[in-house]
């Protein structure tokens, strides 16, 4: 079992397999570091060591009541890159993952960092504002804490067909079932808090400090993260980035387009940079 504290006292529980140039994978709401399971043997048959964790509030680490906000996820990150004295290395995140390497590049720069990439991310913005009117309507985040708070089960058994695009893509009960055991494994203080991070944290002055090659890869029928106010309005704003769409793809195309994005991390990944 292999933990690391970070600078408030919180255990973070982490897997570093293979060797190579260093990955490093961000999860998920509201999944953990296992979710990435269809991806680590690829990158680690292909040369690269992979390094999953998890989440404060997630999987096997702590779960405490506060620091639910991208400020200090983004602290977290880069206490995991010095404890292991990782140099050189990729950042990929999913999903809410991604606001962790838009606000840690924000924030500390890319003297780690030789690639970034947002998969499925939430950056640029998602809220919907008086200046921003094509995010979603705050009502949208209000009413995912309501379900989760009411009968979180439920909320999450529901979700993940959304998450998957059923019956669009034939998803598995075991698959659905893996993903409510991931989700209730979390902290539900945690799990709420987060749909506030996500939902309303801005990282539009994060992007452009953005310095490093960046993949954005995002499904175009995606339900969870729309394409539409997401990765076209990322792309314009990260220097040089390269946005990739899926056809048909949903949230969770780390499953369901496993093939697809497997290759498009590995071709990004192999590229060589000046």
């Amino acid at each position: 079992m292999s933990f690391i504290e970070t600078r408030d006292g919180i255990e973070l529980f982490f897997r570093d397999l293979g060797e190579g140039s260093p990955v490093v994978l961000i999860h998920g709401w509201p999944l953990n570091g296992d979710m990435w399971e269809y991806q680590v043997p690829a990158l680690i048959a292909a040369g690269y060591r992979v390094i999953t964790y998890d989440r404060r509030g997630f999987g096997q680490s702590d779960q405490p009541l506060d620091g639910y906000d991208y400020d200090t996820f983004a602290d977290d990150l880069s206490d995991l890159l010095e404890e292991l004295d990782l140099e050189d290395v990729a950042l990929v995140g999913f999903s809410m993952g991604g606001g962790e390497v838009a606000r840690y590049l924000g924030r500390y720069g890319s003297e780690r960092v030789a690639k970034a990439v947002l998969l499925g991310a939430v950056p640029p913005f998602l809220l919907q504002t008086p200046e921003h009117p094509a995010g979603a309507p705050m009502a949208v985040f209000d009413g995912m804490i309501a379900g989760i708070k009411a009968d979180r089960p439920q909320f999450f058994a529901e979700f993940g067909k959304n998450f998957y695009g059923i019956p669009a893509n034939p998803v598995s009960q075991g698959i659905q079932d893996w993903t409510l055991i991931h989700a209730l494994k979390a902290s539900p203080k945690g799990t709420v808090d987060c749909v506030t991070a996500f939902g309303t944290t801005d990282f539009r002055e994060d992007l452009p400090k953005i310095d490093v090659p960046t993949l954005i890869l995002h499904g175009d029928a995606d339900a969870i993260v729309p394409v539409e106010i997401s990765a076209r309005e990322a792309v314009k704003l990260i220097p040089g980035a390269t946005l990739q769409e899926l056809a048909g793809a949903p949230h969770g195309l780390f499953f369901t387009h496993k093939d697809a994005v497997n290759a498009a991390l590995l071709a990004f990944l192999a590229e060589e940079t000046e």
